[in-house]
């Protein structure tokens, strides 16, 4: 389906998930796509490089809590359908600050369900069986695995973080607005993503980063803890399905079928930034304080730090429902997505360096420490 002649919102859009399922609608459909996002120090609106005088494309600098704001944009564009991408994700930040996570995750998600909900009633029948609303969460929600064991859809919820709570709490509100109004929802819970324009504060970026600058590579704890790892661009595959076939009231679990701990990562990109650096002199003239100029191994950069608190030790996610109902599997191994994430952040040292600002670097210091 490619939505020709429709409006699809996009909240959070300037994000990473956001940006990459705004760059696959403006290339694979024909969607006007209107992208909402209030802007925080994770958004980058350079993540969506064909945007600009993009004539199906516009941009609205708004907090998901702006109720008014809200239904002046649905107003204006009168949308086909919302796909919910606005949210605080970091779980070290929601462990030191947790307000953001519940003023955005909860009672945005809750502004925003409210607005739809008006304008969806507003709509003639034809329009308003067609519109659709889609959130997408995480597999935090479910908390922690054992050895063995994969969360489906059925698993209870029992998040652990600040910001795993602020999730399972707006996944239940999407789903109570589909049971009490009759609102076409669907909600996706995914595994650990990674790729392109991902902001170098979670662990493949970071790991990659410091690796060319020569600093240390924070490990938390012994580096045993099992993700699942997903391509976000198999992930914004997963949800654009979900968006044209989802049955309503639905819930679809979404993983990269890439289980690994994440000492193996770290370990692993070494091994390939060490490879890169070494088979090409210009990228050693460009970070003179990677290992690689000295001719050191960057495991040596490898650096345990305390815990973070309440840990989730296993994640592991069965998309059967996922693949039966909506024809999903992901189309990338780790180690293909791993060459490929780390090719894009080599290509691409502006996008990330101009996001090393002294805040960055403080918050940095504070979080992995020793």
């Amino acid at each position: 389906m490619r939505y020709d002649g429709t409006v699809v919102f996009v909240t959070g859009g300037a994000g990473f998930i956001g940006s990459a399922v705004i760059r696959h609608f403006l290339d694979h459909t024909g969607a006007f796509v209107v992208n909402i996002d209030k802007l925080t120090y994770a958004s980058n609106r350079c993540s969506i490089p064909q945007a600009a005088g993009h004539p199906r494309y516009a941009f609205a600098e708004l907090d998901i809590c702006n109720e008014n704001g809200l239904r002046a944009l649905f107003e204006c564009y009168r949308p086909a359908a919302v796909m919910n991408l606005a949210a605080e994700s970091h779980v070290d930040r929601s462990i030191d600050g947790p307000g953001e996570f519940i003023q955005t995750n909860i009672v945005g998600t809750f502004t925003l369900l409210q607005e739809s909900l008006h304008y969806w009633r507003s709509l003639m029948s034809a329009r308003s069986e067609a519109f659709r609303f889609l959130h997408v969460s995480t597999d935090e929600v479910y908390g922690s695995l054992g050895a063995s064991g994969l969360f489906t859809e059925a698993t209870a919820y029992a998040p652990n973080s600040p910001y795993s709570a602020s999730k399972a709490s707006s996944d239940h509100l999407v789903r109570a607005y589909h049971e009490t109004y009759g609102l076409d929802t669907t909600v996706t819970n995914c595994s650990n993503n990674y790729g392109p324009y991902q902001f170098p504060e979670k662990l493949i970026p970071l790991t990659i980063v410091n690796i060319l600058l020569g600093k240390p590579l924070p490990v938390y704890g012994d580096g045993l803890q099992v993700r699942d790892w997903l391509h976000v661009e198999d992930h914004c595959a997963a949800i654009t399905l979900a968006l044209r076939s989802g049955r309503p009231g639905e819930v679809y679990n979404v993983g990269g079928n890439s289980e690994t701990t994440n000492m193996e990562i770290v370990r692993t990109l070494c091994g390939l930034v060490d490879e890169a650096l070494g088979a090409r002199a210009e990228l050693r003239a460009a970070f003179p304080n990677s290992p690689a100029v000295q001719a050191m191994p960057s495991v040596g950069l490898i650096t345990h730090v305390r815990d973070r608190l309440g840990h989730d030790r296993r994640y592991a996610i069965d998309y059967a429902k996922a693949a039966a109902e909506l024809g999903y599997a992901p189309a990338r191994d780790l180690a293909m997505g791993l060459r490929a994430t780390l090719d894009w952040y080599l290509a691409n040292t502006r996008w990330w360096q101009a996001l090393l600002g002294r805040d960055y670097a403080d918050w940095l210091e504070k979080n992995y420490k020793r």
